[in-house]
């Protein structure tokens, strides 16, 4: 369990690619400062476990599932990340809850400075539209986030977040142009929602069913 406050900036620095699968290295010093075989640490939202380290670096498993949900899919030496370890009990919750079980991929569409932030505007997938909302909470990369805005439909859905200076500069949000693509990670909660809606039946379905009962 994650909070999406991002602790360090790390880098791959080395990709082992294995028929469907992948063997990654990543440094950060900080990640691994009391690290143990079997630990979790979040590489841009995505949860990984550690499965052998040094001073500076870790290297995990990444297998096909994740690879084919997350930009680490095409991941290559050099290219910085956001690290988290997970969070312990007693901490404060300084983000929200964040899982490191992404839920996809989304696009940067567009990006305007403000004076002091950045608006960002990124794609919806049809399947992530029902559970973003404005105000609610996401991760992007693993970082914590609120959602200033929503638009669009289901098909052609979009959200926008408001970036300050320190994200910008503490995380890869800041090198984020339209084109790239970035991990998502939608609330738990709403997650819960969807699948509880999808399993009981309509409104107007009970109605009927407890009228017919009463009669």
């Amino acid at each position: 369990m994650f909070t999406g406050i991002i602790e360090e900036l790390g880098e791959i620095t080395a990709v082992e690619r294995v028929a469907d699968a992948a063997r990654i290295t990543v440094r950060g010093p900080l990640a691994v400062s009391d690290a143990a075989h079997g630990d979790s640490i979040s590489v841009s939202g995505v949860c990984l476990t550690v499965i052998g380290q040094d001073a500076e670096s870790f290297t995990a498993d990444v297998m096909a599932e994740t690879l084919a949900m997350s930009t680490l899919d095409d991941v290559q030496p050099g290219r910085r990340v956001n690290l988290e370890r997970a969070a312990q009990v007693g901490d404060r919750l300084g983000g929200h809850i964040v899982q490191g079980h992404i839920d996809g991929t989304a696009t940067v569409q567009s990006v305007e400075d403000g004076s002091a932030w950045r608006v960002v505007r990124l794609s919806l997938d049809p399947e992530h539209a029902p559970l973003v909302a404005r105000k609610g909470s996401i991760a992007i990369d693993g970082v914590s986030l609120t959602v200033s805005d929503v638009g669009g439909g289901r098909e052609d859905g979009w959200f926008e977040v408001s970036l300050i200076p320190e994200t910008l500069t503490a995380t890869t949000l800041g090198d984020r142009v339209p084109g790239d693509r970035v991990n998502i990670e939608t609330d738990i909660l709403a997650r819960h929602v969807e699948r509880m809606l999808a399993l009981e039946p309509s409104l107007t379905e009970r109605q009927t069913l407890t009228e017919r009962s009463a009669s």
